[in-house]
């Protein structure tokens, strides 16, 4: 009698999708079964072989276990694995830092409030608002979303290098997300330091850095409709 072929080496992973590659597949996060020894490149090639509109996206960034990876990156059972949409856009302790990626309205004086210091001279205050329009169209709402877990990570990432550059520093490093309307403030970033300049410098890093880095990413609705902006607009 011949008996089929059992694999027992295996491992499961949980796939997480978002953004434009969560609408293109229809779901935001599953379970896959791999064999051991898979990579990431092996989760990519199957969600692409399940999701054909995903082979249009000009380019697929990797995560596992929240921390961006190559395509040859080994994986274990448990792991978690994120396909990422271009985003749209000393280490500091627990006491001089504050960060919310948050659905709640932001406050630029509550910002301001948590990095007031009797040590610092300068204070810089960056807040990104909902414009009316964008590209010459007449702007409704934005919807943005984020890997919120991964996002905080890669924020308290920013915070540490800009207090390694010119620290110390006090930052508060505030993105909201959910639906914003025209006037609304997405992002506030305070970053309070001895003297203005590395203030200035820190804060402009900042912003930056997070539209380069930080999984957010932001869909533009307009009277023609609405798409994600992968540009750091």
């Amino acid at each position: 009698m011949r008996y089929a072929a059992r694999y027992d080496s295996t491992m499961r992973v949980l796939v997480r999708l978002f953004a434009s590659y969560r609408e293109a597949a229809g779901r935001g996060q599953f379970q896959m079964e791999l064999p051991d020894g898979a990579r990431v490149r092996d989760v990519l090639a199957r969600v692409l072989a399940e999701n054909p509109l995903l082979r249009s996206q000009r380019e697929i960034v990797a995560a596992r276990n929240r921390e961006y990876v190559g395509l040859d990156e080994p994986l274990v059972d448990g792991d978690e694995v994120a396909l990422i949409p271009p985003v749209s856009g000393g280490a500091v302790t627990r006491a001089t830092a504050d960060i919310r990626v948050t659905a709640e309205p932001l406050s630029v004086d509550a910002a301001l409030a948590l990095v007031r210091d009797e040590s610092t001279g300068g204070i810089c205050v960056f807040v990104g608002a909902v414009r009316r329009e964008n590209r010459g169209k007449r702007v409704t709402l934005l919807e943005y979303e984020a890997y919120p877990e991964m996002a905080e990570t890669k924020i308290s990432e920013i915070v540490a290098e800009a207090e390694s550059r010119w620290g110390p520093l006090r930052i508060a490093v505030h993105h909201r997300i959910g639906t914003l309307t025209v006037g609304d403030d997405a992002v506030v970033i305070a970053v309070a330091a001895s003297h203005r300049a590395e203030a200035f410098a820190a804060c402009r890093f900042a912003i930056d850095r997070l539209k380069e880095i930080v999984p957010i990413w932001k869909k533009e609705h307009t009277d023609d409709g609405a798409i994600w902006i992968d540009e750091h607009a």
